[in-house]
């Protein structure tokens, strides 16, 4: 997690809807950098190491056949 740190220095007075508005700066990512980000805000979200991501338990689920 030591990828991202927040930069201090880097701060610009906004307005509210300035600073709400960050779909122009996402749409300019690639697909997979995005990804990338998602997958970092969960393991920030969900408290778990960002490689090292837990296994779903799939004791939880069944199947069954459709009649």
């Amino acid at each position: 997690m030591s990828e991202f740190k927040l930069d201090r220095t880097a701060f610009k007075a906004q307005t509210a809807a300035e600073a709400a508005d960050h779909r122009e700066y996402y749409q300019n990512l690639t697909v997979k950098e995005r990804l990338r980000i998602a997958h970092y805000l969960n393991s920030i979200a969900f408290n778990f190491p960002i490689d090292s991501p837990p296994r779903m338990d799939k004791t939880k689920f069944s199947v069954r056949s459709r009649s």
